[in-house]
């Protein structure tokens, strides 16, 4: 196993070095300029088309699709917000020093371009089942868009390992390692009862993952937000403090962390992989999510990509590393992991650890059965059939049970090294079809906006 994370690590230094990260940053950069900055301009019309119609019951009638996009967008929601949120942010900070969160945050503001486009593009390139179903993601764009099957092929088996290490793995192994940090619960009884939950959902099928999320997805995330809040104005007066060791780490972590974190680029490096590891903005991977919605015009689906981005990193992500930055836990080395978020909870609330665990088991739960979806789409594309799912849901149940019993740090530089490698497909095919992007875009804006703004005039008056 040393040999193993040794070449691991190694192969990261790679991957993760500088230029993976001027593919990130490039491209949401280049996305967000011929996007003429979507996730910008017209916030009103984003949150209207996305939160605002959320429960509108005319969507059920739309197609094709197999979903609502709203249920479509919480299935997004349950798999980004997760982990990452918790355990991904506090092990970013004691690798990468507060300023890692400076960095996530740049990230996600130039993704939220890059999400837009990579949800644009699976939803205008899904294609129809023979039972009625529908399926996309980057590996169709990729092919129907470039004529490159090859490359979706490479793309869908890296998604397959993505999902096995970042959910099967990483979210399990975190919600059974708190439970045995916590309450003393065995692993491998946890890890059974988490196994049998999840085959519950997932063998009924994308339609009950749809519902399922629908619910947990809104009340998971709003009880951690506001607990994060409730800690944050508890200690209102160290917020200054606290967000000047944010940015001064971001620049020179040496002057916060006494030299612990050796330069910026480090910071960069655990901000950016473990910010994408939350958001997925630059992955793909929510692109096969939404590509099963009831809309009518890619583009219908595609505001969700910036609201996603913003409620993940910018709400949540940031709510944890700002309580795990007021508690000062986060350089004591005592802590890794989702136990030094729960522990910053619980020294800030009383009880407010409770809180946190909550949320680790529910966005864990939550990421299982939509990260099972990727899996599923994946073997669809390369099989050419769905016919193989129940297959996959018995691979999926087995790698949740090898999850439990594997070690947290490994496996989360492990979900790195996969995400790294995923990276470079999917962002390439997104440049190379950007135009189509645009030109769904300003089809979509030119018909929608003035209705938005005629509708916005009318009730101000």
């Amino acid at each position: 196993m040393d040999t193993i994370i040794r070449i691991n690590d190694a192969v990261n230094d790679i991957i993760w070095g500088v230029p993976i990260i001027i593919l990130i940053l490039g491209t949401g950069l280049f996305l967000t300029f011929k996007l003429n900055f979507v996730q910008f301009r017209h916030i009103g019309f984003l949150f209207k088309k996305t939160l605002g119609e959320a429960f509108d019951k005319d969507s059920e009638d739309k197609g094709p699709g197999d979903v609502t996009s709203f249920q479509a967008a919480m299935m997004a929601v349950s798999a980004i917000v997760g982990s990452g949120n918790i355990a991904g942010v506090a092990t970013a900070l004691v690798a990468g020093g507060p300023g890692a969160l400076f960095w996530m945050v740049v990230a996600a503001v130039v993704g939220m371009s890059t999400k837009f486009a990579e949800i644009a593009l699976g939803v205008h390139y899904r294609r129809t089942n023979p039972d009625g179903t529908v399926t996309g993601g980057p590996m169709y764009f990729i092919e129907d868009g470039l004529g490159k099957r090859w490359l979706g092929i490479i793309y869908a088996v890296l998604s397959i390992f993505v999902a096995l290490a970042i959910s099967a793995v990483v979210d399990t192994n975190t919600m059974v390692s708190v439970l045995s940090e916590n309450f003393n619960v065995p692993v491998l009884p946890a890890g059974i009862v988490i196994v049998i939950l999840t085959a519950i959902v997932i063998f009924g099928g994308f339609s009950r993952i749809g519902r399922v999320s629908e619910i947990l997805a809104p009340f998971m995330g709003g009880a951690y937000i506001l607990a994060g809040i409730v800690a944050i104005i508890i200690n209102i007066n160290l917020l200054p403090q606290a967000i000047a060791e944010i940015i001064k780490g971001a620049f020179n972590p040496s002057a916060i962390t006494g030299g612990a974190i050796g330069s910026v680029f480090i910071a960069m490096r655990y901000g950016m992989a473990r910010g994408m590891f939350s958001n997925e903005a630059g992955l793909g991977t929510g692109a096969m999510v939404h590509s099963g919605a009831k809309v009518d015009h890619p583009i219908e689906q595609a505001v969700w990509g910036p609201i996603e981005v913003f409620l993940d990193t910018i709400v949540v992500c940031s709510i944890s590393a700002i309580v795990i930055v007021l508690s000062g836990l986060w350089s004591t080395g005592e802590y890794e992991g989702a136990n030094l978020t729960i522990a910053a909870f619980n020294s800030i609330i009383p009880g407010g650890g409770y809180i946190a665990l909550s949320a680790v088991i529910l966005f864990g739960f939550s990421c299982l059965i939509t990260f099972y979806t990727y899996v599923e789409r994946s073997v669809e594309f390369i099989s050419g059939t769905n016919k193989h799912n129940t297959a996959v849901r018995v691979l999926w149940l087995f790698a949740v049970l090898f999850g439990a019993l594997s070690h947290e740090s490994f496996v989360w530089d492990l979900a790195d090294t996969f995400n790294g490698f995923m990276i470079i497909p999917n962002l390439i095919a997104v440049l190379l079809l950007h135009k189509v992007v645009i030109e769904l875009k300003d089809e979509y804006y030119s018909e929608q906006l003035p209705i938005y703004k005629e509708n916005k005039k009318n009730k101000s008056v």
